[in-house]
């Protein structure tokens, strides 16, 4: 991959589909050494993030959910 998208950018389902594909990568028999160190950062950034917006929108459902309780 060459330019990269910045992880910010994606949408949630892109980023999962992107760290999909990279790990499908480096699980086959074609995987490439040369990239193996470039596709680990990748998906970890992809996965921080992913993390980082389940949690935003884990709390946003939290306070709506209180609100309709209140």
């Amino acid at each position: 991959m060459e330019n990269p998208v910045p992880v910010e950018e994606l949408t949630y389902g892109k980023a999962l589909a992107e760290i999909e594909s990279i790990l499908r990568e480096m699980q086959s028999d074609a995987c490439d050494i040369d990239r193996l160190t470039a596709n680990t950062r990748r998906a970890a950034a992809l996965i921080e993030e992913c993390r980082r917006r389940l949690t935003v929108t884990d709390k946003e459902l939290q306070t709506i959910l209180e609100s309709l309780n209140n």
